[in-house]
């Protein structure tokens, strides 16, 4: 119990000491122990990587999962040390829900079949982003997790005990400082009675006597201070280079993060080529139905730049009828400056906005513009107009 006693005297001495010597520098009125130009430059980077490492972590976990809620409640199955129930996400409900409007539609009509085969694929790319996630979790989330709630927690711990020792240190540069200044005005001072007088009939070399005597407390201070400084000295030092060992290693927690991104780039492409492969798929079965029920996704390509992967055929290599059939009808048209109906031949991919989709056996209607190439006419259908290839066309009567 004396131990114990003993050591709350001696914490909350030091805790006093530390409390003095950081309200005087905030005021100015002590001197501050800089840390040297490495040092400030590891605990900044330190700082550095913790901040963008959790903006890092929040916006991907915001980028895996859109929905708050879910991720809240994500979060409280995790503290709680719960597992996370499953749950469908929206590319799987959506699956589901066309598949069973499919199925009530029919699975023998065109509708119904397309509707069950887009819902089949909806549901294999919400296990895709499944995988993802989960992947993503592990080689990407984690890590970075690690980080902030071990690694950088080891490192604000020895850099808050650096601070600590940095008081003691600056307390104790103090401490010595004012027992040297006592120490020489107590030199200045005699100390010995004057000579055929007595000391009652001096009262004020009394009291000089007493300070003098207050102030050899100081001066017999001076060798415990500068011990107490080598001491406290010596403690900064190894604090110090405990966490310039500790901040050193951020380089090797950046190496980690890059094999951890890499990991991550390399699960979105796998899983982007996987929905992609999906895709295509889904594109060649819904191709299988008659060209009344094909897509009718051309309208918003025709006036917006959109992703797509082309399927037309180079302009070398489309199909061109004889001259002996084209060049009539075309020139029919390019002498009256007036409009015709055409039929599509094939499927064409516009290029560029300026030019206009067509599906095979639809009706549109073509110009010729002066100055056009010879080989393309203006195509129009309803609002959308643009720029279509000659020989994808029939010209009608």
């Amino acid at each position: 119990m004396e131990f114990n006693v003993r050591r709350l005297a001696a914490d909350a001495g030091t805790f006093l000491s530390r409390a003095v010597q950081f309200t005087e520098e905030k005021f100015g009125q002590a001197e501050k122990t800089e840390l040297d130009a490495h040092l400030e430059t590891l605990l900044s980077r330190a700082e550095s990587t913790k901040h963008w490492t959790e903006k890092i972590m929040k916006q991907t976990e915001v980028l895996l999962q859109p929905n708050p809620n879910v991720r809240v409640e994500e979060f409280l199955y995790e503290m709680l040390d719960k597992k996370v129930p499953m749950r469908a996400n929206n590319h799987e409900l959506l699956g589901e829900c066309m598949i069973d409007s499919g199925h009530e539609f029919g699975p023998g009509t065109a509708h119904g079949s397309a509707l069950i085969k887009c819902g089949e694929t909806e549901k294999l790319l919400g296990s895709a982003e499944k995988e993802l996630i989960q992947s993503s979790a592990i080689n990407f989330l984690t890590p970075f997790r690690n980080f902030i709630e071990g690694d950088f927690k080891t490192i604000l711990k020895e850099r808050k005990l650096l601070q600590n020792k940095r008081l003691d240190l600056d307390a104790a540069k103090n401490r010595l400082k004012k027992a040297r200044v006592a120490d020489a005005r107590s030199a200045e001072l005699n100390s010995s009675p004057p000579l055929g007088e007595e000391y009652v009939a001096h009262f004020s070399y009394m009291l000089s006597f007493l300070h003098v005597r207050w102030l050899k407390l100081w001066a017999e201070e001076v060798q415990q201070a500068e011990t107490e400084l080598r001491i406290a000295q010596s403690e900064f030092d190894r604090q110090a280079e405990i966490t310039r060992l500790l901040l050193e290693g951020i380089s090797s927690t950046h190496a980690h993060h890059l094999r951890c991104l890499n990991d991550f780039v390399d699960a979105q492409a796998a899983y982007y080529a996987q929905c992609y492969r999906y895709m295509v798929n889904l594109q060649k079965q819904l191709g299988s139905f008659p060209s009344t029920f094909s897509n009718n996704n051309q309208q918003a390509g025709s006036s917006s730049a959109s992703i797509s992967v082309p399927t037309a055929q180079p302009a070398a290599s489309l199909p061109v009828p004889p001259p002996s059939q084209a060049s009539p009808a075309l020139n029919e048209l390019r002498s009256t400056s007036g409009t015709r109906k055409a039929r599509v031949l094939y499927d064409y991919d516009a290029a560029s906005s300026s030019e206009l989709s067509l599906l095979a056996d639809e009706v549109i209607t073509v110009s010729s513009v002066p100055g056009m190439d010879t080989d393309w006419l203006m195509g129009q259908r309803g609002n959308q107009k643009g720029k279509v290839p000659f020989t994808y066309l029939e010209l009608l009567n």
